[in-house]
């Protein structure tokens, strides 16, 4: 059957009860599967009403600098995914009306009007609370090695070349001078980055253009923030 919707009861009920026994849609590690799934909701379930829901979602949210790094196929659509069976309560007092379960299609050849019109008030409602949804960006630490030509090389006038590259998502660090050999030292300077902004290869090699006091560069380490 997989997931049917995110908004209406019936889906919600559906996705607290798929989640009652898993901490993943799938398998025991985060996942693409649970990516996909996560983007599909509009908001964060009601944790009184839908627990499990509201207790897998917190937690998936707690990756989501990580997501592009999650394993899996990132264009499946949730609706791949979920119980193969309703999974819903077998008493049909407890079972959500068919128009509730039925929010954004219908196999019924008549339908009230109302009916209709609150549905697509409900789509579209969900569609832009999905639009406005901005993910934050991705950043990266870097610590890079500048090495001057030698031991005559001005380093204040390096630090002061390096420190003036300006770009659109790049801050810069603290920096020390590093000991190499005779008399040479070497700068290492932290900076952050929006990965989606600023390339580090390009970014070195403007570095780099400052033939009279640069050598050469290195990236010493790099981690996501």
């Amino acid at each position: 059957m997989g997931f049917t919707d995110f908004v209406s009861d019936a889906g919600l009920t559906l996705a607290n009860n798929f989640l009652s026994t898993r901490s993943y849609i799938v398998g025991s590690s985060p996942s693409q599967a649970d990516v996909v799934t996560f983007k599909a909701f509009s908001a964060a379930p009601d944790a009184e009403k839908y627990p499990h829901a509201a207790r897998w979602y917190k937690h998936i949210a707690s990756y989501e600098s990580e997501f592009s790094t999650l394993p899996g196929d990132s264009n499946t659509a949730f609706t791949a995914y979920g119980p193969e069976s309703t999974e819903l309560p077998s008493n049909p007092k407890d079972k959500p009306e068919e128009d509730e379960e039925d929010l954004f299609g219908s196999d019924s050849e008549e339908e009230d009007p109302a009916v209709v019109a609150e549905r697509e008030k409900n789509l579209a409602a969900y569609k832009a609370k999905k639009a406005g949804k901005v993910k934050p960006a991705a950043k990266s630490l870097v610590t890079l090695e500048v090495k001057p030509w030698d031991d005559e090389t001005p380093l204040e006038t390096l630090e002061a070349n390096v420190r003036a590259i300006e770009w659109d998502g790049l801050v810069w660090g603290a920096s020390k001078w590093v000991p190499l050999a005779f008399g040479i030292k070497k700068l290492q300077i932290n900076l952050v980055v929006e990965d989606e902004k600023v390339s580090t290869d390009e970014l070195q090699g403007k570095i780099e253009e400052d033939e009279d006091h640069v050598q050469s560069t290195d990236i010493a380490a790099m981690q996501k923030l």
